[in-house]
């Protein structure tokens, strides 16, 4: 049997894909590697009905894509923790710090933060998302550091520290390794054009959860889904293309869409595809991240006047509160070989002896934990994705293209959101395909 398309991945892009090729009349196989669908977003139920949400969670006001399709699965959004009561817990190497503003800044700082921030939305407002390298400065903008941009505008120490913390919170590599172009594309994506906010990016989730956004799709592609189905390589030709899988068997399809992460995209096989094309796809970085959740009877830190928001220098990167009493935290790219390099059991020690000082002690006895090693994930292999300087050009303008009959989708083919950019490009994908046919 030969399909019209053959989807290879079931997370958010795969899905989206599928979704509106099977709406436009394609005959559409997916084929996952996983025995559940969903990729980078999954989720579980505690005993007393909670939801947990293993994977991704919040969305922003400029992830239109993942709202609008929120909306046609008949899903509700709701307020993240950004409507938690309390304020925000900076921790550093000398102490904790409770207080939305950093209260180790001097008025200097604080003049040099609005500084940083008005300079940084008024460059991000020359950068055409869609085309950076147009700018006339592109290459410079890409070659220099974050860090390196806020030491040559003369940002104090102070300030480069505190975006450094909230960098590290996000865990798609430290300001020292990201370029200035990319972090400049990402926002001006948005609005405001400005510095990563909590209150425009991270602002709603979906009520019952975001894996039942993935699990709504699913269970509209019925019967076209094929788990445990890992591919190993694709031939794609305008007379036929075919998909081999790890077992051996040969599937045929008029045309592939590849929804895969990049590490997983590397590891297999593709003829067909231009050398320019592989080699901008090879090119991403995903940041080799993990995440840790911590679930308790109730959020305890609003007794001490805290939001479970936290900007951290150690091991966990950040915290914030998901559900009620529910903790997820991060473990970023600069401190993940630490935390990967004991027991699991002595990694939920150390990550629960973290939030216990952040906290208090009632942050040391959850009801349950749970881990998911995203950087060394075999169907993973990293979080968002990581652009370091010079990475724009290296992936190059070829960034989200297809070579039909061979589409591309998935969170890294976009810039501002990884279940947004999922959504984003796997319903573009779609488009293109069933407009050629």
């Amino acid at each position: 049997m030969t399909y019209d398309l053959v989807v290879i991945g079931a997370g958010l892009a795969g899905l989206s894909a599928a979704r509106d090729l099977v709406h436009g009349g394609a005959d559409v196989l997916v084929l996952e590697a996983r025995n559940r669908v969903g990729g980078r977003v999954e989720q579980v139920t505690l005993d007393d009905g909670r939801i947990v949400q293993l994977g991704g969670e919040v969305i922003g006001d400029s992830h239109t894509a993942y709202q609008g399709l929120v909306a046609e699965l008949g899903l509700s959004l709701i307020p993240s923790y950004v409507a938690e009561p309390g304020e925000l817990t900076y921790v550093l190497h000398e102490g904790a710090f409770v207080g939305d503003a950093p209260a180790w800044f001097s008025t200097t700082d604080h003049r040099s933060m609005e500084q940083v921030e008005r300079d940084f939305a008024a460059l991000a407002a020359t950068v055409d998302p869609d085309d950076p390298w147009s700018h006339p400065d592109a290459v410079a903008l890409d070659d220099m550091s974050v860090t390196g941009w806020l030491g040559a505008i003369g940002a104090t120490p102070n300030v480069r520290r505190a975006l450094e913390a909230g960098q590290l919170g996000l865990s798609s590599g430290s300001f020292e390794r990201t370029s200035l172009l990319a972090l400049l594309r990402k926002c001006a994506s948005t609005s405001s054009k400005g510095l990563y906010s909590y209150d425009e990016w991270e602002n709603l989730r979906v009520a019952d959860g975001s894996a039942t956004v993935a699990l709504r799709m699913a269970a509209e592609l019925d019967g076209r889904i094929r788990l445990g189905s890992a591919v190993r390589a694709v031939k794609a030709a305008p007379g036929g293309c075919t998909v081999q899988l790890e077992s051996g068997e040969i599937v045929a399809a008029d045309a592939i869409v590849s929804a895969l992460p990049a590490g997983p995209l590397r590891d297999i096989t593709v003829d067909g595809v231009s050398e320019a094309r592989l080699e901008s796809l090879h090119r991403h970085r995903h940041a080799l991240a993990a995440k840790f959740v911590a679930a308790y009877d109730r959020p305890f830190w609003r007794d001490r006047g805290q939001n479970g928001l936290t900007e951290s220098e150690g091991i966990l990167g950040s915290s914030w509160p998901q559900n009620e009493g529910v903790l997820s935290c991060l473990v970023a790219p600069e401190r993940f070989a630490a935390y990967l390099s004991t027991s699991a059991r002595h990694r939920r020690q150390e990550a629960l002896a973290e939030l216990g000082d952040w906290f208090g002690p009632e942050a040391r006895s959850p009801l349950a934990t749970f881990e998911r090693l995203w950087g060394t994930d075999q169907w993973t292999q990293g979080y968002v994705t990581q652009w370091r300087p010079g990475d724009v050009h290296r992936v190059g303008p070829l960034h989200g293209t297809h070579e039909p009959p061979f589409y591309v989708c998935g969170s890294d083919q976009w810039v501002a959101g990884y279940m947004e950019g999922a959504v984003r490009t796997g319903r573009a994908a779609a488009r293109e395909a069933l407009a050629r046919g």
